[in-house]
C-alpha cells in the first residue's frame, strides 16, 4: 500500500498542474470580433472579471492564480484590444501582458494642413483638442520652433496610433518625425542660404502646394527664390487660400486676391508668416536646392505641368493660351 502512495501523490500533483494548463490552452472559436478597452490603473481582478463577462476567458481563477504567483498581476497593459477567431485563455493573457493593443493607421499626405490633419486623427484625438495644441505658439516653442503654430512641422507619413494615445503624443510623434528628416545637411544648407528653418519650411510648403509634378519642384522653388531676391510679390494662390481657412469653400475669387491678410502674397511681399501646409521631403529639399535658372513666372497647364518664363510678356502669352483659351497643357 505504501508503494502506491507516492506514485498516487505524484499523479495527483501532475493532474493538479496539467488540468489547469490544458484548460487555459484550450482553443475555442469566438462567434464574432470582440473589442475591449482596458483602462489605465484597473486592478487585475477587475480586468479578469471584464474579460470573463465578455466571454474572452473561461477560467478566471486559474489566470488570477498564475498572475499572482508570477508577480505579473500589475503587468496588464492599458489600451484597446481586439480579439477574433480561435483563442484560448492563455492567448488573451499573453496579449494583455505584452500590450498588443489595436493600432489605428493614420496616413498624412504631403501638403496636408493642420485643419485636414485634425480630421484624420479623430479616432485617437478629438479634432478640437488637436487644433488647440497644434495652433499653440507655446507648444511650438517647446520644440524650438519659432512660429505661431506647428503648421509645417507635422511630417507627412503613415503613423500607427493607439486608442490610449492622447493628442500630445500624436503631435509629439509627428514633430519628432519632422526633426528626424531635418538633417544636419539641411540645417547647414539653410545657414549657407541665410534662411532660418522656419523660412525654409514656409517656402517648402508653398512649393508643395504648387508642384503637382515632383520633378518640377526645384523649378518652382527657383521662381520663388528669384522673386524674393528681386523683392517681387510671390503671388501664390495657395497662400491666399490658407489665409481664408477654415471658412474657404474651395472657390478662389478675384476679390480674395485683394483681401488684407498676412497670407495674401498678392498684397504682401516676402514669405507668409507661417507655413501653409506640411511639406514632404522632396519639397523641403527643393526649397534648399532650387534649380539654377532665371525664371520668374510659371503658368499651370491642364496636365499638371507648367510653362516657366523669365518675363511678363512671355508669361501673359502663355496665360492667354492655357488659362483664357483653355489650352491642353496648364498658371502662375
Amino acid at each position: 500500500m505504501k508503494r502506491l502512495v507516492i506514485p498516487l501523490i505524484i499523479i495527483i500533483f501532475l493532474l493538479f498542474i496539467l488540468i489547469p494548463v490544458f484548460l487555459i490552452n484550450e482553443k475555442r472559436e469566438l462567434p464574432e470580433k470582440v473589442e475591449i478597452v482596458i483602462e489605465r490603473g484597473r486592478a487585475c481582478s477587475y480586468v479578469l472579471n471584464e474579460l470573463r463577462d465578455r466571454n474572452l476567458i473561461k477560467h478566471r481563477l486559474i489566470l488570477h492564480f498564475l498572475l499572482k504567483i508570477s508577480g505579473k498581476s500589475k503587468g496588464i497593459k492599458a489600451g484597446e484590444y481586439e480579439f477574433e477567431g480561435k483563442i484560448s485563455d492563455i492567448d488573451v493573457l499573453k496579449k494583455i501582458l505584452k500590450g498588443e493593443v489595436k493600432k489605428y493607421p493614420v496616413t498624412i499626405p504631403e501638403g496636408s494642413n493642420i485643419y485636414q490633419i485634425a480630421k484624420m486623427v479623430y479616432r485617437v484625438c478629438p479634432p478640437d483638442n488637436f487644433l488647440s495644441l497644434a495652433m499653440s505658439p507655446d507648444i511650438a516653442r517647446r520644440y524650438g520652433i519659432n512660429s505661431s503654430s506647428l503648421e509645417g512641422f507635422l511630417f507627412p507619413d503613415t503613423y500607427l496610433f493607439e486608442k490610449s494615445d492622447n493628442c500630445e503624443r500624436v503631435i509629439d510623434t509627428m514633430v519628432k518625425r519632422f526633426f528626424k528628416e531635418w538633417s544636419p545637411e539641411f540645417k547647414k544648407r539653410a545657414e549657407e542660404m541665410g534662411m532660418s528653418m522656419e523660412e525654409v519650411i514656409t517656402l517648402a510648403s508653398i512649393i508643395e502646394k504648387e508642384a503637382k509634378v515632383k520633378e518640377e519642384a526645384p523649378l518652382i522653388s527657383a521662381v520663388f527664390h528669384n522673386r524674393l531676391k528681386k523683392n517681387m510679390f510671390l503671388q501664390a494662390d495657395p497662400t491666399v487660400i490658407y489665409g481664408l481657412l477654415p471658412e474657404f469653400d474651395g472657390n478662389l475669387k478675384k476679390e480674395h486676391l485683394k483681401t488684407e491678410n498676412p497670407y495674401n502674397t498678392y498684397k504682401r511681399k516676402g514669405l507668409p508668416p507661417t507655413p501653409i501646409c506640411n511639406p514632404g521631403k522632396n519639397a523641403i529639399y527643393s526649397s534648399l536646392y532650387p534649380a539654377q535658372v532665371p525664371y520668374l513666372y510659371f503658368v499651370s497647364k491642364n496636365d499638371g505641368t507648367h510653362v516657366f518664363t523669365t518675363n511678363l510678356k512671355e508669361h501673359n502669352y502663355y496665360v492667354e493660351i492655357y488659362q483664357k483659351r483653355g489650352g491642353t497643357s496648364v498658371k502662375k
